[in-house]
C-alpha cells in the first residue's frame, strides 16, 4: 500500500468528520431522527409533508456543499474512472443494499455506533469486511 504523504490532509478530514458528527447530533437531538443518507433519501421520496422540508434541505445541502467548496476554496472537481452507466448501476445497487440492510454506512456507522446499537455493530463490521475484501480482490486478484 502506498500513502501519498505529499497530499495527506488530516485537518480537513478531521473537520469534515466533526461537522458530520455535529449534524448527526443536532438531527437526533432536535428531531429525534437518525442521519442515515439512505433513510433520508428514501423518506424524501415518500409523501410526508411534515418531514419533507428537513429531508430535502439535507439532500440539497449534500449536493450543494461540494459546489460551494469548489467556488470558495478551489476544491478539485471529482474524477470518475468508470462510465456513467456503471456509476448509476453501482448507486442503485448500493441503495438496494442499504434498504436490504436496514440502513447505510452513515446510519449504522456514524449514528448506530454512537447509540451502541448491536445491529449497527454487526452491519458496520460487514460493511468493513466487504470493503477490505473488495479492495484485496481489486488490487491483488484482478489487477
Amino acid at each position: 500500500m502506498h500513502i501519498d504523504w505529499a497530499h495527506f490532509a488530516p485537518l480537513p478530514a478531521l473537520a469534515g468528520g466533526a461537522l458530520i458528527g455535529l449534524a448527526a447530533a443536532l438531527l437526533i437531538l432536535g428531531l429525534g431522527r437518525v442521519m442515515g443518507a439512505a433513510g433520508i433519501v428514501g423518506g424524501a421520496l415518500e409523501v410526508h409533508e411534515d418531514e419533507a422540508p428537513w429531508r430535502w434541505s439535507l439532500i440539497v445541502g449534500l449536493v450543494a456543499s461540494p459546489l460551494i467548496a469548489r467556488v470558495l476554496w478551489g476544491a478539485a472537481a471529482p474524477i470518475f474512472a468508470i462510465p456513467w452507466p456503471a456509476l448509476v448501476a453501482s448507486g442503485l445497487l448500493v441503495g438496494f443494499g442499504a434498504r436490504l440492510g436496514s440502513g447505510c454506512t452513515s446510519g449504522h456507522g456514524v449514528c448506530g455506533l454512537a447509540r451502541l446499537s448491536p445491529r449497527s455493530f454487526v452491519a458496520t463490521g460487514v460493511f468493513m469486511a466487504t470493503a477490505f475484501a473488495a479492495v484485496y480482490v481489486a488490487r491483488h486478484v484482478v489487477g
